[in-house]
């Protein structure tokens, strides 16, 4: 593959932007690190997929299912899109089971930087988490999602990608988060990626994660994706499987 190729290849395997190209996939998953791009004007972007998850200590530990979480994004320009996540949710404590609709968030990417051969982008993304979910799985509060994403090209075949964020849950001092992912490209369909992520909990507890997992370009469209991830400093483990359509 030439340059423009491995770049392109790159930027669709791991959510990294590093240079849009018309009709092409830039993701927001598998990874928790949000890609600096956004889908383009006029362009509709459905990312969705299956988790299942474990959290805490024996007896007390929380396995948590979300079947569906999606994503919708539509471009309202080149440089910013506006951003809807709704997912199902089930939750089982011991003998507790709760299930419905959570929270809904309405958000938006706003594109801050991005230059023609320069390698690296960056992005705003907000997001207001509404009380609409159904009883026992709303939190009764306006919450507010902030982060920046930032994106660089490595080398041919590498790019990094990291977000910083303050999230604020209606009480409380709020949360910081964090991720780091590096996305290589095995080739045209393949990619893989490893990452750091976590939070730091009421600016007092604070977590580290890891996940790691791959991507399958089966049209220009359509992405497949499968993911990993467990707790480095808390007990917590995951595995999800989704795809990414763009029409």
């Amino acid at each position: 593959m030439n340059r423009l190729q491995v770049r392109l290849v790159v930027t669709l395997m791991f959510a990294l932007s590093i240079g849009q190209i018309e009709g092409q996939i830039v993701s927001d998953r598998p990874d928790q690190t949000e890609s600096s791009s956004t889908v383009g004007y006029g362009k509709l972007q459905i990312e969705s997929g299956i988790l299942i998850g474990f959290e805490g200590d024996d007896p007390i530990s929380t396995r948590q299912i979300l079947a569906p979480t999606t994503l919708f994004r539509y471009g309202i320009t080149d440089g910013i899109e506006i951003r809807l996540i709704s997912q199902f949710e089930s939750l089982k404590t011991g003998a507790q089971k709760l299930q419905g609709i959570s929270d809904l968030e309405i958000g938006a990417k706003i594109q801050i930087f991005k230059k023609e051969g320069s390698g690296s982008e960056i992005a705003f993304i907000t997001h207001l988490v509404v009380p609409t979910g159904s009883v026992e799985l709303s939190n009764d509060n306006f919450e507010s999602i902030n982060k920046l994403a930032v994106s660089h090209e490595i080398n041919e075949n590498m790019s990094l990608g990291y977000n910083f964020g303050y999230n604020y849950p209606g009480a409380g001092k709020g949360d910081l988060s964090y991720s780091l992912v590096l996305g290589i490209a095995v080739n045209e369909k393949v990619g893989i990626y490893s990452e750091l992520y976590g939070e730091l909990v009421n600016l007092e507890n604070f977590i580290v994660n890891f996940d790691t997992g791959l991507t399958y370009l089966a049209k220009a469209n359509l992405q497949f994706d499968l993911s990993f991830g467990t707790g480095i400093n808390q007990r917590m483990n995951y595995i999800s499987l989704g795809c990414c359509w763009k029409i």
